[in-house]
């Protein structure tokens, strides 16, 4: 596996979770390639564009919602390299939710895709066991 796309790809994964974490919809998108699918819940759900994914989010708040359920910020517990050609990578990761105080109240396991654009790294696909 190349260093430098394993390093783009974790760069671009702390820059997910940066941004998730600061609750920052615009920040966290751009973190995103499009069409962007994401199998979760039961449900496979598809977002053409930046902008679509972005009101789906938003309305209701998403933020709002996983903070009623006691979050406060995620972390990667583990980031495993499945796959890895020059334009895409599978990434089976784990992350961890925790409250306030820093306690950990939940963990899911899920795998990413992520692809390379017009020269730039992003989150296309997202399979995860969390609701």
């Amino acid at each position: 596996m190349s260093k430098e796309i394993k390093d783009q790809v974790e760069q671009l994964l702390d820059n997910w979770m940066e941004a998730f974490n600061n609750k920052d919809m615009e920040g966290w998108s751009n973190t995103h390639n499009f069409p962007h699918v994401r199998i979760a819940g039961g449900q496979v759900s598809l977002w053409e564009t930046k902008d679509d994914y972005i009101s789906h989010f938003s309305k209701p708040d998403m933020f709002k919602s996983l903070e009623a359920a006691g979050w406060h910020h995620s972390k990667w517990v583990s980031r495993d390299f499945d796959l890895v050609s020059e334009e895409k990578v599978h990434v089976s990761v784990v992350f961890q939710r925790y409250d306030k105080e820093n306690n950990p109240h939940s963990k899911f396991e899920a795998l990413y895709v992520v692809t390379k654009i017009n020269s730039n790294w992003g989150v296309q696909a997202r399979s995860s066991l969390a609701p």
